[in-house]
C-alpha cells in the first residue's frame, strides 16, 4: 500500500502528510483496459488538455468560462502533482487505438470550502472531451480507477460533487455505483453531492 492521502485533523484546513508518504508514487500507477490506457501526464498532453478545457459544453458546469492556456496548465499540474504528496491524484485517459488524449480520471482532496465538509476525503472526479462522449470511455475508465483503489486503499466512502444541471455526469456517477445524497453547499451555491459507499472488502 502506497504512503499516502490522511484526513486532516479536525478544525486544520491544511493537508497533513503521513508518516509514510516517502513511499507515495511519484507518477500514477499505469492501468490498461480493453480500450484504454490510464497513465501520468505529460507535458506533451498540454495542447490536447488545452482544447478540452476551453470547450464551452464541458467547461459550462465547471464554473463556466472556458480555461485559457495558462489554466490548463495550471490544472494539469495540480492533477499529476497530487500522487507525489497523497498518493493518489489524476490519470491521464488514452485511447488505445489511436494514442489520443480523451480525458481524465481520478482522486484528489482539494479542501473544498463546502457543506458538508468533504475535505480530507479521497474525493473522484472526471472530464471527458465531447468528441469521447456517448462512447463508454467514462464508465470504463471510471471503474478501472476505482478498481485500483479498491486494491490499493484500505475500505473508504469515496464523495463526488456534481452541478445539478449535469445530468450525464450524474448517470456516469450512478452506473460507478454512487449514490445521490442531500444536497451540498459549495461557495455559497447548492451542488449534487453523491457518495460511493464503503466497500467492506476489495474489489467491485
Amino acid at each position: 500500500m502506497p504512503g499516502a492521502w490522511r484526513a486532516p485533523k479536525s478544525g486544520d484546513s491544511r493537508p497533513r502528510p503521513s508518516d509514510a508518504q516517502s513511499t507515495a508514487p511519484v507518477s500514477a500507477p499505469l492501468i490498461e483496459t480493453e480500450r484504454l490506457t490510464l497513465r501520468h501526464f505529460r507535458a506533451d498532453d498540454l495542447d490536447d488538455y488545452a482544447e478540452t478545457m476551453a470547450d464551452p459544453d464541458v467547461v459550462r458546469h465547471l464554473g463556466g468560462e472556458p480555461n485559457d492556456r495558462e489554466d490548463s496548465w495550471r490544472r494539469l499540474l495540480t492533477g499529476a502533482g497530487f500522487w507525489s504528496l497523497m498518493g493518489i491524484g489524476v490519470w491521464a485517459v488514452e485511447r488505445r487505438s489511436d494514442r489520443a488524449l480523451i480525458g481524465n480520471v481520478g482522486f484528489f482532496d482539494f479542501q473544498r470550502d463546502m457543506r458538508p465538509s468533504i475535505a480530507g476525503e479521497p474525493e473522484m472526479g472526471w472530464i471527458f472531451n465531447p468528441r469521447a462522449h456517448g462512447q463508454g470511455y467514462a464508465t470504463e475508465a471510471g471503474e478501472a480507477a476505482l478498481g485500483w483503489f479498491d486494491r490499493t486503499w484500505p475500505p473508504t466512502s469515496i464523495p463526488a460533487i456534481i452541478a445539478r444541471e449535469n445530468g450525464p455526469s450524474m448517470r456516469l456517477a450512478e452506473r460507478l455505483g454512487f449514490e445521490r445524497q442531500r444536497d451540498a453547499t459549495y461557495r455559497g451555491e447548492p451542488i449534487a453531492l453523491f457518495r460511493r459507499p464503503l466497500r467492506r472488502t476489495g474489489g467491485r
